[in-house]
């Protein structure tokens, strides 16, 4: 891009906030900058991983200029979903927002995370009332 930063804050510090900031660099300089965001409402589905974020304007949800694809899950009860990467060459952050997790050996709970590189699927199992995020990006610039 052109260099223009955002930042999210809590305005109120009177209520404490959860907040997960992520910044993910552009694939192309000079980029026009620009801001976006989506209530997760219009793109929400109960038991699979659905879309929040890809590299297409054309995908669910919001784009950027990256070959990165950002998932999110909100279960209510045990699942199992496979994630296939979209890239070669990709990594993924998986972020537990609530709930519980296992993927692969790894036992995961709310606010752990987990970096997950050199493969081109695994498997996620929810437990009930879990909600994760899955961030997959380039692993090399």
């Amino acid at each position: 891009g052109t260099g223009v930063f955002h930042s999210e804050y809590n305005k109120n510090p009177d209520k404490p906030i959860n907040l997960l900031q992520l910044w993910v660099m552009p694939n192309i300089q000079n980029a026009a900058p620009r801001y976006d965001q989506k209530s997760i409402r219009e793109l929400k589905k109960n038991n699979v991983l659905y879309q929040v974020l890809s590299p297409d304007q054309n995908d669910d949800g919001m784009w950027i200029h990256q070959d990165a694809w950002f998932h999110m899950g909100d279960f209510d009860q045990i699942t199992e979903v496979k994630y296939n990467l979209r890239k070669n060459g990709n990594g993924v952050y998986v972020f537990v927002i609530e709930g519980s997790f296992e993927i692969g050996e790894h036992k995961l709970d709310k606010r752990d995370a987990l970096g997950i590189w050199d493969a081109d699927a695994f498997t996620v199992k929810a437990q009930p009332d879990s909600k994760i995020l899955l961030v997959e990006v380039p692993m090399g610039f």
